[in-house]
């Protein structure tokens, strides 16, 4: 009898302990930890690499004057040794002048973004600005999509400390809005209301605009809040289904 009341209470104690993991985990997610391919993104842990030194775009020769005013904006990684790999072109300014944004940032150099004071590959977005005048051009970082901290737990708690019995969903990673033309000025507060339905896994499963700003940037926020990635809502400590507004901004392209 006693050998079957204590592997009870054994069972008992690991269920509670599970229980106790789960909840844990749900509110404290884990360090910031790389995606699939080992690469960081800027955030509480993760310092952004710096641009030590930038190489100058050159402007195409061939180009019409009126042609030549624009933005090439390019994702890359910055690896532990401070240099650009997997260059990808976020926004297009014709061939030539992406080529030369390309050549500008492969000849810059760069200081890797920092972990624990560790180098490691980091993420980000640099954009070359070529203007009307020809003045210079010279890669500059954008940093366009991040990690956040969990929420304070001071927001997850009662005033006599006691979990709350819900808790929203709360954004662990944003990523900005793009413009449709980069070069407009919008007389207004450049930002967008968007409701999201988050999933028990965090992740978005609809997505709606509430309050757009028109001028085919609603879509672009849309676009940017399927990418977030989100602590799921909770109900007396598991996670459940549930609808949050998000101020989406946009990128200063």
């Amino acid at each position: 009898m006693r050998q079957a009341i204590l592997v009870y209470a054994l069972l008992v104690l690991a269920a509670y302990s599970i229980a106790a993991q789960e909840e844990q985990s749900l509110r404290h997610p884990p360090r910031t930890a790389p995606d699939a391919d080992g690469v960081y993104y800027v955030g509480p842990e993760i310092s952004a690499p710096r641009l030590l030194r930038s190489a100058i775009a050159p402007y195409p020769r061939a180009v019409a004057g009126k042609e030549v005013q624009g933005i090439t904006v390019l994702a890359m990684v910055i690896d532990e040794k401070g240099q650009p790999q997997h260059i990808q072109v976020l926004h297009h300014h014709g061939e030539a002048f992406d080529s030369a944004a390309i050549a500008a940032v492969k000849y810059s150099t760069f200081a890797p973004g920092m972990l624990e004071g560790n180098p490691v590959p980091v993420w980000i977005d640099v954009r070359v600005v070529f203007h009307a005048n020809r003045s210079q051009a010279v890669p500059e970082i954008l940093i366009t999509e991040r990690d956040l901290p969990p929420p304070n737990a001071a927001l997850l708690e009662n005033k006599h400390h006691k979990p709350l019995s819900y808790t929203p969903p709360f954004p662990i990673h944003t990523v900005d809005a793009d413009f449709t033309d980069p070069f407009v000025k919008h007389p207004y507060v450049q930002v967008a209301v968007v409701t999201v339905l988050v999933g028990e896994d965090g992740l978005p499963k609809e997505v709606r605009v509430v309050r757009g700003l028109g001028f085919g940037l609603d879509k672009k926020a849309e676009a940017a809040v399927w990418k977030y990635r989100f602590l799921p809502a909770t109900s007396k400590g598991r996670p459940i289904a549930a609808r949050r507004d998000i101020q989406v901004a946009f990128a200063k392209f």
